[in-house]
């Protein structure tokens, strides 16, 4: 479950972590009302779970009242990358003279929590991981005994940060990653973390992610939960009975089982594609499923063709095969090639009954991942 910038500075303001003023506002003379009390300048940022916000125009500041109103009548209701603006954050603007970004997030290679920091805060990590790695220290922590101090100092010291600032910055990094571990979070960020005039740190972003699975242990972070704001097709997803997860590729997957699904994103990627999703439809692939999990993937407009990696085991192939075709019979216009590949019990039986005017058929994974891929090119140039 991920929260909102202004429900993670809440966590984040409770445990410690210093934090601009700030008010929430869900209409225009709300977000007036709160620069006034807070004093200017302030920033008025949009609350949904995107990131580039600023970019894309959904982070101003104001000078003054006009500019506040402005500011908020430009925000609420805009799209931002697929999502309506419903709420606003006010906060005082923070006057800075350095960005840092401190995290932690678990690193699976390794098997334990990692806590990073970099001096270059304020831009897309993942850019500064993949164009300068060196840019970013890491400590990884036992989770058997925490974060000690001396672990959080050297990160600061290796990422290069101020030595005037760099003993504030290791106690946020400590707060940070003792709230990750208390709040059973996927990830806890910030970023920027602002270096002010005066050597003080303040968190101008929040990011806390916490893992769903864990939610009965925090009824105060289940109530925060903000359904509205839940992607579209994980909705449906959730309707549908789906493991569903939503990527930013353009090769659309269906699957029936997490392992072969996860092997088909994998040779996806290999093939020099780039996957749109994860959609595992469990066991069974009747017409109605199938329907539904067609649905999905052609709702996503990223999509530009689907493959289908379906494994025949206590649903026969040839039963897989006939679902296929009355979902896509079904359907007044396939918007995507769909690609299929079936195997295990009665594969070659549902390969023959498959109909070759709806779907384009492999008989082996490599094949149908490498035409599906194909096809998305096609569509890109």
């Amino acid at each position: 479950m991920r929260l909102h910038e202004y429900q993670a500075k809440e966590v984040f303001s409770d445990a410690g972590i210093p934090t601009p003023d700030s008010a929430l506002a869900q209409s225009v003379d709300e977000a007036v009302e709160a620069a006034e009390d807070i004093g200017y300048p302030v920033a008025v940022k949009a609350q949904v779970h995107v990131g580039g916000r600023g970019k894309a125009g959904g982070i101003k500041l104001a000078e003054n009242r006009e500019e506040a109103e402005d500011a908020a009548d430009s925000i609420l209701g805009m799209d931002l990358k697929g999502y309506t603006v419903e709420k606003l954050l006010v906060e005082a603007a923070v006057d800075f003279t350095d960005e840092l970004y401190v995290g932690v997030t678990m690193d699976r290679g390794e098997g334990k929590p990692v806590a990073m920091v970099s001096s270059k805060g304020g831009v897309n990590i993942e850019e500064v991981a993949e164009e300068d790695p060196d840019a970013i220290a890491r400590e990884h922590v036992d989770p058997a005994f925490g974060m000690h101090p001396y672990q959080a100092r050297k990160a600061v010291y290796d990422a290069g940060v101020d030595r005037e600032v760099a003993l504030d910055a290791a106690s946020v990094l400590t707060t940070l990653y003792d709230l990750w571990e208390d709040k059973d979070a996927s990830d806890a960020e910030i970023n920027p973390l602002m270096v002010t005039a005066d050597d003080e740190v303040v968190a101008a972003d929040a990011v806390l992610n916490i893992d769903g699975d864990a939610l009965f242990r925090h009824p105060d972070l289940a109530e925060m939960e903000d359904e509205a704001a839940e992607d579209e097709l994980e909705a449906k997803a959730n309707d549908y009975g789906f493991d569903y997860v939503r990527l930013d590729g353009n090769v659309g997957i269906i699957g029936n089982g997490a392992g072969l699904v996860m092997t088909t994103l994998d040779l996806v990627d290999h093939y020099g594609g780039s996957p749109a999703n994860f959609l595992d439809i469990g066991g069974g692939a009747k017409a109605e499923r199938v329907t539904n999990a067609l649905d999905m993937v052609f709702s996503d407009e990223n999509v530009d063709s689907v493959v289908f990696n379906i494994f025949g085991g206590i649903t026969r192939g040839d039963e897989v095969a006939k679902g296929i075709n009355e979902a896509l019979e079904s359907l007044d216009e396939i918007p995507k090639p769909v690609v299929v590949r079936l195997a295990g019990t009665n594969a070659e039986e549902g390969m023959e009954i498959l109909n070759t005017d709806l779907v384009q058929v492999e008989a082996t994974l490599e094949d149908a991942v490498q035409r599906a891929v194909k096809n998305a090119q096609e569509v890109e140039q």
